[in-house]
């Protein structure tokens, strides 16, 4: 199990702490209680299991990279769904990784967990490695690809962020301003 690959994710969500300094300890603690509880329904659909929260994000392992991309992108748009809930992020690396007492270690996690930091709000971003994991997915649109100099990982990571395809025509339309004609 150690030597074969897998998909980390991690998620968090964009701007806790300052969540908690304005709304209290009570508060964060119930908002990060609905992301678990959120998250946790969609991991058997997507062929992953919960390693661990943390705090406000969960770490994640799914076997296939491409179920873990639709898993990446079915926990943003589900929490980007629910009115006035912080935005969340996702990163996400495959490779090889070594399982202790139900936690995993080795470099795939760090660089998944990192690359979660440096996604944007409402993002997800997949390492390369995960992309050409995954494969083709007719259904996910592969945005541009962006090295990303990690702390304490030696090389830059080449990652994607990962959209979609209808949520990719629909930022499109409304980002170009672009109507359709209907023939008469």
């Amino acid at each position: 199990m150690a030597g074969r690959a897998h998909t980390f994710l991690f998620s968090d969500l964009v701007g806790f702490t300052a969540l908690t300094a304005s709304h209290g300890d009570e508060r964060a603690a119930d908002v990060a209680a609905e992301l678990y509880a959120r998250v946790r329904p969609l991991l058997s659909e997507h062929g992953a299991d919960e390693v661990k929260t943390l705090g406000d994000g969960l770490m994640l392992r799914a076997g296939d990279a491409a179920s873990a991309i639709r898993l990446g992108l079915r926990v943003v748009a589900e929490l980007e769904a629910v009115h006035g809930f912080p935005p969340v992020r996702v990163g996400m690396h495959t490779g090889p990784a070594v399982p202790r007492d139900g936690d995993w270690f080795g470099t795939t996690v760090n660089v998944a967990a990192r690359l979660c930091g440096a996604a944007g709000g409402g993002e997800v971003l997949v390492s390369e490695t995960t992309s050409v994991a995954a494969g083709p997915l007719a259904d996910v649109e592969l945005g541009g690809r962006r090295l990303h100099w990690l702390k304490n990982v030696t090389e830059p990571v080449a990652a994607h962020a990962v959209v979609a395809r209808a949520c990719a025509l629909h930022r499109f339309v409304a980002l170009s301003g672009y109507r359709p004609t209907v023939a008469a």
